[in-house]
């Protein structure tokens, strides 16, 4: 159902089973969650066209743009891209066995290893940049340059506010 309609059903089914309830956070809610998930299908299939999944592009769009010369570990690879610590290893694996990237050594300390980008995996990435950017830009051009800059700056609130909730 689109979405419109969805959240008007939504609104009325309330009103009629609880009538004095306000249903607006779980309405915004579900628009929240609703406008990720298209958001994340239609950045997978730019992705998708140049054969990595989500979680693959960040770590090299992550490499590309944040990596020094040596590399970083993968902790450090974790901290700054958009994956969790707990699924980075798998996805190295693959990035590693397609040669998008190397995993060495790190020489000041034996038990490390740095991650850094191949010459292939920085061709992928610099191939699936245009393209990301220029999706991204139309999924955000229904909304006014203002409208977008509002909009990043009410969506950091929001997503600070819940990460200091979730540190105390």
């Amino acid at each position: 159902m689109p979405t419109r309609p969805l959240l008007e059903r939504i609104d009325a089914d309330w009103r009629r089973v609880r009538p004095g309830l306000d249903p607006t956070p779980m309405r915004r809610i579900i628009l929240l969650a609703r406008t990720a998930a298209q958001l994340a299908r239609a950045v997978e299939q730019v992705q998708g066209h140049h054969g990595l999944n989500s979680a693959q592009a960040d770590l090299l769009f992550t490499l590309y743009r944040s990596a020094p010369a040596e590399g970083l570990t993968p902790g450090d690879l974790a901290a700054l891209s958009a994956i969790t610590p707990a699924s980075i290893t798998n996805r190295l694996d693959t990035l590693t066995e397609r040669g998008l990237i190397s995993r060495e050594t790190d020489p000041a300390d034996a038990r490390s290893r740095r991650v850094q980008l191949t010459a292939a995996g920085r061709d992928r990435v610099e191939a699936l940049l245009p393209d990301h950017l220029r999706n991204e830009q139309r999924l955000l051009s229904t909304l006014s340059e203002p409208e977008q800059t509002e909009l990043e700056r009410l969506l950091l609130k929001l997503v600070v506010g819940m990460e200091g909730r979730e540190e105390s």
